[in-house]
C-alpha cells in the first residue's frame, strides 16, 4: 500500500522529477484513514490531478493522490440536476459526462486540467464561469479529527481563484466530493470573443453546450500546450486586478491595453503583460515561456522544478518595473 522513495514525475503536469518519501493511493475514505495511521508526524501533500503544482524538491514526508470515483444524480427535476462526483474524478471527463447527459453549466470549463477535487479549491474558471457559479457543496475529511465536514457556497468562501482550502485552513482538509447544481435547460454562454468567433468558425449559430464545450476545446488546443507532450500547469499567473490611477498610468504608454470590470478595479490579462514585456516564446536551455501562450510556463525536457520557480521570479520582477503590477502565482509551490 505505501511506497517508498516514490519518483512523482508522472503524478504532475510539469513532469518534474522528484521524489517522496512516502507514496500512496486512495480510494475510499477507508482506504484514506489507514494510509494516514501510517503517517506519523510526517508532512503530508494530498495529490489530484498534479495539474496546478510546481515541485521544487524531495517531499520529505508522505504523498498521497485522491482516486475516490463517483458520478451520481443525487437530485433531480424537469429543469434542474444536482450531481455529486468523487474528487478523484478527471475533470475533462466530468465535464463530457455531464455534456452527454445534457447537464448545462459546465461546458465552458472543458480541457481545464486536473481533478474535480481541486476544481473548488482553486475555484476554477475560464470562459465567463468558474465553478462558485454551479456549485452545490462538497464533504472533506477532516485530518486531525478524523471527521467528514461538508461545506457550502458560503463556508467555502470563494474568490478569484481562490477559496477557504488555499488560505484558511490549507492542509487541513482533504476534498472527498463534490456536488453541483447544473440544468437541463442550460442558457449558452458564449460572450467571450474567442468563443463567438471559433462558432463561426465551425459555421454553428445556435450552438448546444456540445458545441460550445467542442468550441472551448479548440481554442484552448489552439493556444495551449499538451501536458502529455509538454510539461506545464496551464496558466502560471493570475490576472491582476489594478486601481483606476494605476491603469491610467499604464494607458498613457499602452492606450490599447486589454482591461475589464473587477470588483475592485480593473482586471488585467497577465499574459498581455508579460507578452509586451518581452517574455513570450524565450527559451532557456530545457524550459521557458510557451510560444503561444505568454501565461504558460514549460518544461521542454528533464528542468528542475527551481529553475521555472526562478524564471517565473524574473518575470514577476520584470513585469512590476515596467508596469507598477505585481503579478501573483496562480500554481501551488512546493
Amino acid at each position: 500500500m505505501i511506497q517508498t522513495n516514490k519518483n512523482l514525475k508522472e503524478y504532475n503536469t510539469f513532469g518534474i522529477s522528484v521524489k517522496a518519501e512516502m507514496f500512496a493511493v486512495f480510494s475510499s475514505i477507508e482506504e484514506l484513514k489507514q494510509i494516514l495511521s501510517f503517517r506519523n508526524d510526517k508532512k503530508l501533500l494530498v495529490l489530484g490531478g498534479g495539474s496546478n503544482l510546481l515541485l521544487t524538491q524531495d517531499f520529505d514526508g508522505l504523498v498521497i493522490k485522491n482516486e475516490i470515483k463517483r458520478f451520481e444524480v443525487i437530485e433531480e427535476t424537469v429543469s434542474k440536476v444536482i450531481v455529486e462526483s468523487g474528487a478523484g474524478e478527471n475533470w475533462h471527463e466530468f465535464v463530457l459526462n455531464c455534456i452527454d447527459k445534457g447537464f448545462g453549466g459546465v461546458e465552458n470549463l472543458s480541457l481545464i486540467p486536473g481533478s474535480v477535487g481541486a476544481s473548488p479549491m482553486q475555484n476554477i474558471g475560464a470562459y465567463g464561469v468558474e465553478i462558485k457559479d454551479v456549485f452545490e457543496s462538497l464533504s472533506a475529511y477532516h485530518i486531525a479529527s478524523g471527521e467528514i465536514h461538508y461545506f457550502d457556497k458560503t463556508k467555502c468562501e470563494f474568490g478569484y481563484r481562490e477559496s477557504i482550502f488555499k488560505n484558511k485552513v490549507k492542509g487541513e482538509y482533504i476534498i472527498l466530493t463534490v456536488t453541483f447544481r447544473l440544468t437541463k435547460n442550460p442558457t449558452i454562454n458564449s460572450s467571450y470573443g474567442a468563443i463567438n468567433e471559433q462558432l463561426k468558425v465551425m459555421g454553428i449559430q445556435v450552438p448546444t453546450i456540445k458545441e460550445l464545450s467542442a468550441a472551448v476545446i479548440a481554442i484552448r488546443q489552439s493556444k495551449l500546450p499538451d501536458p502529455k507532450i509538454i510539461g506545464n500547469a496551464g496558466s502560471f499567473f493570475k490576472n491582476p486586478t489594478v486601481d483606476n490611477v494605476l491603469l491610467e498610468k499604464i494607458q498613457e504608454n499602452y492606450p490599447d491595453i486589454p482591461n475589464y470590470p473587477a470588483e475592485n478595479g480593473r482586471k488585467l490579462a497577465a499574459g498581455w503583460l508579460i507578452e509586451k514585456a518581452g517574455w513570450k516564446g524565450r527559451t532557456f536551455d530545457n524550459y521557458g515561456v510557451h510560444k503561444l501562450q505568454a501565461l504558460v510556463l514549460v518544461n521542454y525536457g528533464n528542468c528542475t522544478g527551481q529553475e521555472i520557480f526562478d524564471l517565473s521570479s524574473q518575470i514577476i520582477q520584470d513585469v512590476f518595473e515596467k508596469f507598477g503590477v505585481l503579478l501573483e502565482r496562480e500554481v501551488n509551490i512546493l
